[in-house]
Order: C-alpha cells, then sequence, then structure tokens
C-alpha cells in the first residue's frame, strides 16, 4: 500500500495542518503494516510553480519531470493525506498548483458526451484542514471543503474526509481546544484500509 502525504501550508514547524496531517500518517504507519509513505512539501523543498503557457506546454524539460513525478505519485498512491490551512478563504494557492499537475486530461479524467468521468477512482483521500475563524459549512462560509470534494470527484475519488481543526486564531484555549480535539477524531476507530 501507497500513502502520499502533502503538506501545503507555509509555518513550516508552526503550522497546525502539518500537525495533524502528520498524525493521521502516522496512524496510517501503526496500523498497516508495510505502507509506504512519500512526503511532499509542497510550500518548502517540493514546491511546483503555477502553472502557465510555459509549464502546460512542457517547454521546461526539469519542470516537466516534476509534474510528470507529481502525477505519477498521485495515481500510485492507495491513500492522499493532505495537509491543508485556509487562506484567505481558500486553499494554499502551493496546493492548487499540485492541482493543476494532476488534473490531467487522459490520466485522472476525460470528458465524453455524457460528461466528465474521473479516472483516478478507488483511492482515500484525507484531508487535515485548519481555519483560523469558524467556517460551519451549513453557512456556506467554508469554501475548502465543497472545492476538494468537487476536485477528486471530478477525478472519480469518493473517498473523502476531513478531520479539521477551526477557530484557531479565536484565542490560545480555543486553538488548544480544537488541536486536541482533531487529534481525538484521529485517533478513534475510522476505516483505514480494505
Amino acid at each position: 500500500m501507497k500513502l502520499l502525504h502533502l503538506d501545503s501550508s507555509i509555518l513550516a514547524e508552526n503550522s497546525a495542518s502539518r500537525e495533524l496531517s502528520a498524525a493521521i500518517v502516522a496512524r496510517w504507519q501503526r496500523d498497516v503494516a508495510g505502507i509506504e509513505v512519500i512526503h511532499r512539501d509542497l510550500a518548502g523543498s517540493h514546491a511546483l510553480p503555477h502553472l502557465d503557457g510555459a509549464s502546460l506546454a512542457k517547454a521546461d524539460a526539469v519542470q516537466a519531470a516534476r509534474a510528470q513525478r507529481a502525477l505519477d505519485e498521485f495515481l500510485a498512491a492507495d491513500v492522499v493525506v493532505i495537509g491543508v490551512p485556509m487562506y484567505n478563504f481558500g486553499i494554499p494557492s502551493q496546493l492548487k498548483a499540485w492541482i493543476d499537475r494532476v488534473a490531467v486530461a487522459g490520466q485522472t479524467f476525460r470528458y465524453t458526451e455524457a460528461g466528465p468521468v474521473g479516472l483516478a477512482g478507488g483511492k482515500k483521500v484525507i484531508v487535515a484542514g485548519t481555519y483560523g475563524g469558524l467556517y460551519p459549512l451549513e453557512e456556506g462560509r467554508n469554501f475548502i471543503e465543497p472545492y476538494l470534494r468537487q476536485v477528486f470527484g471530478f477525478f472519480g475519488i469518493n473517498d473523502v474526509s476531513f478531520i479539521t481543526a477551526e477557530g484557531l486564531a479565536v484565542s490560545p484555549e480555543m486553538r488548544s481546544d480544537a488541536i486536541a480535539a482533531a487529534h481525538a477524531r484521529i485517533g478513534e476507530a475510522q476505516a483505514l484500509a480494505a
């Protein structure tokens, strides 16, 4: 089994999403013998440039190879764990740059007369989301969860779950409580693998 671990926070060791995504990965490593983990720091050493005409045309061989590696790692993964902080109501642009490299017609989706068809199904995606404020889905102010469900659903992946910590910037107590609650949810019984 292969697990792809992506982090997109710019806050390095001060990142709550990195803390939670690492805890999720540690749980998988503890509970699934022989799991292979690949970690990519999308805001650090594995950052991808934003998509532009040159990268789309594969004009730079080095960048084209990095984009292909990102796609290959995603396609090979059985499980994808993503650390996603909310920046200005959305995902970090570093994560969007990665999505732009794995959203490849003929590889992760295709268009048909009946509409798009996802080609990357059979994976499990777990998102460790962290939000400075409170963004209940029912109030329509959380754009991260619907967006990521749409993206991965477009790829044919319907097994997408979220472990979130909200209100991290409200107060130190709320931050501590929210992170502790998220760790508790990581520790609860949830289906890891088939």
